[in-house]
């Protein structure tokens, strides 16, 4: 009967262990997503002025 407490707890302990390392990857993934893509849009505004203005 301990033995079955104790495998379930360190089952959760588990589950928990790797959900939040899988949440702690994928926040970071979209911190670095979003500035990417700030960068990308800020990159295509700027080339499209510069195109605008050269009358190209």
């Amino acid at each position: 009967m301990v033995l079955k407490v104790l495998g379930i707890a360190v089952l959760v302990w588990l589950a928990f262990t790797v959900l939040g390392a899988i949440f702690e990857f994928l926040t970071w993934a979209l911190v670095i997503g979003a500035v990417v893509f700030v960068g990308a849009a800020a990159y295509s505004a700027v080339r499209s002025r510069s195109r605008r203005s050269l009358g190209g």
